[in-house]
């Protein structure tokens, strides 16, 4: 055999037998477990919830959703670690990789940012809201019933029900109006 046969093999039993990669497997699950699957389980879901199994939550006990609704894929629900909660509405239906935050950190001068306290506010999504993909939200904001806000919209105040959002930061681009069902072909 020769040299470069022999290092060759001598790298791949290394390799084989390197504990790091097979520990970071149990990291991963740990996190999945911590993020997905129990925090999962503290939420309070109404009948007919439908959850992508790569929704991230944290403090999931602070975090309602409302019957019929629709969590797509990659998104994360933060709720506040003392106070700061997130209501769902009824049949509301969220894009991939939605983002609500129930909790912020000041911003005063003279501390660090990461030393700075956070500030909990709760975040309110209204029944038949549709928020679009990549779509954030802020401690403090309400999103009136029906409202539809546009894919990478960042919702900084309040939104009144049956608006039409977009854009950085969000606002009101249009209303809807009642109308007739179009009829099936």
């Amino acid at each position: 055999m020769n040299r470069t046969k022999l290092e060759r093999a001598r790298r791949l039993v290394r390799s084989v037998t390197d504990l790091r990669p097979y520990l970071h497997v149990f990291r991963l699950l740990h996190y999945y477990n911590y993020t997905h699957v129990a925090e999962r389980r503290l939420v309070d879901m109404g009948p007919g919830v439908q959850f992508a199994p790569n929704v991230s939550i944290t403090n999931g006990e602070r975090v309602s959703i409302g019957e019929g609704s629709h969590v797509g894929a990659n998104c994360h629900l933060w709720a506040g670690n003392r106070a700061g909660r997130i209501i769902i509405g009824r049949y509301a239906l969220f894009g991939p990789e939605v983002f609500l935050t129930a909790s912020d950190y000041a911003f005063e001068l003279g501390a660090r940012v990461m030393d700075q306290p956070t500030v909990e506010r709760d975040v309110s999504i209204g029944d038949h809201v549709w928020l679009g993909a990549r779509v954030m939200v802020v401690a403090g904001v309400d999103i009136g019933e029906g409202c539809i806000v546009g894919a990478g919209a960042v919702v900084t105040k309040s939104l009144p029900p049956w608006s039409i959002a977009a854009g950085v930061p969000a606002r009101v681009v249009g209303r809807r109006t009642l109308g007739v069902a179009p009829s099936s072909p």
